[in-house]
Protein backbone atom coordinates (compact mmCIF):
# COMPACT_ATOMS: atom_id res chain seq x y z
CA UNK A 1 0.00 0.00 0.00
CA UNK A 2 0.70 3.26 -0.80
CA UNK A 3 0.31 6.49 1.49
CA UNK A 4 0.74 10.00 2.45
CA UNK A 5 -0.36 11.73 5.63
CA UNK A 6 -0.75 10.54 9.25
CA UNK A 7 -0.31 6.64 9.22
CA UNK A 8 -1.44 6.69 12.96
CA UNK A 9 -5.48 7.16 11.85
CA UNK A 10 -4.51 3.70 10.75
CA UNK A 11 -4.83 2.91 14.56
CA UNK A 12 -8.69 4.79 14.95
CA UNK A 13 -11.83 3.65 14.67
CA UNK A 14 -12.81 3.82 11.49
CA UNK A 15 -16.37 4.06 9.47
CA UNK A 16 -16.31 3.86 5.23
CA UNK A 17 -18.82 5.52 3.50
CA UNK A 18 -19.80 4.67 0.23
CA UNK A 19 -22.38 5.78 -2.31
CA UNK A 20 -23.27 4.45 -6.31
CA UNK A 21 -23.18 7.02 -9.06
CA UNK A 22 -26.80 6.77 -9.40
CA UNK A 23 -28.51 7.59 -6.52
CA UNK A 24 -32.18 9.17 -5.33
CA UNK A 25 -32.51 12.53 -4.12
CA UNK A 26 -33.25 11.12 -0.71
CA UNK A 27 -30.01 8.95 -0.38
CA UNK A 28 -28.03 12.58 -1.02
CA UNK A 29 -29.87 14.46 1.78
CA UNK A 30 -29.36 11.42 3.87
CA UNK A 31 -25.64 11.66 3.52
CA UNK A 32 -25.38 14.88 4.28
CA UNK A 33 -27.08 15.02 7.22
CA UNK A 34 -25.11 11.92 8.13
CA UNK A 35 -21.12 13.55 7.29
CA UNK A 36 -22.32 16.52 9.50
CA UNK A 37 -22.88 14.05 12.58
CA UNK A 38 -19.68 12.25 11.93
CA UNK A 39 -17.82 15.74 11.75
CA UNK A 40 -19.75 17.20 14.92
CA UNK A 41 -18.29 13.91 16.68
CA UNK A 42 -14.91 13.77 15.38
CA UNK A 43 -15.28 10.27 13.58
CA UNK A 44 -12.55 8.96 11.46
CA UNK A 45 -14.47 7.95 7.48
CA UNK A 46 -12.62 6.50 5.02
CA UNK A 47 -13.64 6.74 1.51
CA UNK A 48 -13.13 6.81 -2.29
CA UNK A 49 -15.01 10.21 -2.04
CA UNK A 50 -15.36 9.54 -6.18
CA UNK A 51 -19.26 9.29 -6.60
CA UNK A 52 -21.25 13.03 -6.26
CA UNK A 53 -22.48 11.91 -2.91
CA UNK A 54 -19.35 11.02 -1.28
CA UNK A 55 -17.29 14.30 -2.74
CA UNK A 56 -20.24 16.18 -0.92
CA UNK A 57 -19.44 13.93 2.32
CA UNK A 58 -15.80 15.34 2.01
CA UNK A 59 -16.66 18.99 1.60
CA UNK A 60 -18.24 18.56 4.43
CA UNK A 61 -15.95 16.67 6.47
CA UNK A 62 -13.17 18.72 5.60
CA UNK A 63 -15.02 22.15 7.47
CA UNK A 64 -14.15 19.77 10.89
CA UNK A 65 -11.47 18.95 12.38
CA UNK A 66 -11.95 15.46 12.13
CA UNK A 67 -9.66 12.41 11.07
CA UNK A 68 -9.97 11.39 7.67
CA UNK A 69 -8.63 8.76 5.30
CA UNK A 70 -8.79 9.40 1.89
CA UNK A 71 -8.58 5.82 -0.51
CA UNK A 72 -7.90 6.13 -4.33
CA UNK A 73 -8.29 3.85 -6.86
CA UNK A 74 -5.06 5.30 -8.89
CA UNK A 75 -1.76 6.27 -8.03
CA UNK A 76 -1.30 8.90 -5.26
CA UNK A 77 0.38 11.52 -8.39
CA UNK A 78 -1.84 13.77 -8.30
CA UNK A 79 -3.17 15.18 -4.57
CA UNK A 80 -6.18 17.88 -4.39
CA UNK A 81 -4.29 21.06 -3.05
CA UNK A 82 -6.65 21.67 -0.73
CA UNK A 83 -5.82 18.79 1.28
CA UNK A 84 -2.58 20.07 1.86
CA UNK A 85 -3.27 22.01 5.23
CA UNK A 86 -5.11 18.91 5.94
CA UNK A 87 -2.22 16.78 5.72
CA UNK A 88 0.29 19.25 7.47
CA UNK A 89 -2.33 19.39 10.54
CA UNK A 90 -1.97 15.53 10.94
CA UNK A 91 -5.95 15.12 10.17
CA UNK A 92 -5.64 13.59 6.64
CA UNK A 93 -4.27 10.30 5.21
CA UNK A 94 -4.28 9.26 1.77
CA UNK A 95 -4.34 5.90 0.67
CA UNK A 96 -3.53 3.49 -2.76
CA UNK A 97 -3.17 -0.25 -4.01
CA UNK A 98 -1.54 1.00 -6.90
CA UNK A 99 1.67 2.76 -8.14
CA UNK A 100 2.21 6.23 -9.64
CA UNK A 101 1.78 5.09 -12.78
CA UNK A 102 -1.49 4.29 -12.44
CA UNK A 103 -3.28 7.84 -13.98
CA UNK A 104 -6.93 7.18 -13.67
CA UNK A 105 -9.43 4.69 -12.07
CA UNK A 106 -11.60 1.88 -13.91
CA UNK A 107 -14.35 -0.14 -12.21
CA UNK A 108 -12.08 -2.44 -11.46
CA UNK A 109 -9.45 -0.42 -9.07
CA UNK A 110 -12.67 1.25 -7.57
CA UNK A 111 -14.39 -1.73 -7.04
CA UNK A 112 -10.87 -3.66 -5.31
CA UNK A 113 -10.19 0.40 -3.23
CA UNK A 114 -13.55 -0.49 -1.83
CA UNK A 115 -12.97 -3.44 -0.93
CA UNK A 116 -10.32 -2.70 0.46
CA UNK A 117 -11.54 0.18 2.27
CA UNK A 118 -14.65 -1.86 3.81
CA UNK A 119 -11.48 -4.34 5.14
CA UNK A 120 -10.13 -1.74 6.89
CA UNK A 121 -13.17 -0.41 8.48
CA UNK A 122 -14.98 -1.49 11.45
CA UNK A 123 -18.11 -0.30 9.91
CA UNK A 124 -19.75 0.14 6.53
CA UNK A 125 -22.20 2.89 5.57
CA UNK A 126 -24.09 2.49 2.12
CA UNK A 127 -25.78 5.96 1.11
CA UNK A 128 -26.86 4.21 -1.88
CA UNK A 129 -26.13 0.87 -3.93
CA UNK A 130 -27.93 0.68 -7.22
CA UNK A 131 -29.23 -3.01 -7.55
CA UNK A 132 -26.99 -5.33 -9.30
CA UNK A 133 -24.39 -2.34 -9.32
CA UNK A 134 -21.04 -3.76 -7.98
CA UNK A 135 -21.26 -1.96 -4.92
CA UNK A 136 -24.10 -3.83 -3.93
CA UNK A 137 -22.56 -7.10 -4.91
CA UNK A 138 -19.76 -5.89 -2.45
CA UNK A 139 -22.18 -5.08 0.15
CA UNK A 140 -23.51 -8.38 0.16
CA UNK A 141 -20.33 -10.15 0.52
CA UNK A 142 -19.97 -7.93 3.58
CA UNK A 143 -23.40 -8.05 5.04
CA UNK A 144 -22.40 -8.38 9.01
CA UNK A 145 -19.92 -5.01 8.75
CA UNK A 146 -22.97 -2.95 6.52
CA UNK A 147 -24.98 -0.40 7.35
CA UNK A 148 -27.81 0.96 5.05
CA UNK A 149 -28.55 5.12 5.55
Amino acid sequence: MHLIGNEALFDLRKVAFLCSRKFPQEAAEKACRWAEAQREAGNCVISGYHSPIEKEVLCRLLQGNQPIIIALAQGLNRLDSQWERHLAAGRLLVISRYAQSVSHPCESKCYQRNKMMIDLADTVVIAHASPGGSLERLCSEHRGKVVLL
